[in-house]
C-alpha cells in the first residue's frame, strides 16, 4: 500500500512539474504553453504531490 501511495504522489508531482514548465513556455506543443495559469496550477499540483509523499511516508503511531 505504501508503494502505491508513493507512486501516486510521484505521478502527481511529475504532472505538476510538466504543467509548470508548459506554463512558463519551457515545454511547448500544447494549448498550455505560455499560459501563466498553468504555472500556478502546476505549482499547486506539485505541492499536493509533495504533501502526498510526506503523508505516504509518515510514521504510524
Amino acid at each position: 500500500m505504501k508503494l502505491t501511495k508513493n507512486l501516486l504522489a510521484l505521478i502527481v508531482l511529475a504532472i505538476g512539474a510538466l504543467w509548470s514548465l508548459q506554463g512558463t513556455g519551457v515545454v511547448g506543443g500544447s494549448f498550455m504553453t505560455g499560459q501563466s495559469q498553468w504555472l500556478y496550477i502546476g505549482l499547486a499540483a506539485m505541492l499536493a504531490g509533495l504533501a502526498g509523499l510526506v503523508w505516504a511516508n509518515r510514521r504510524q503511531g
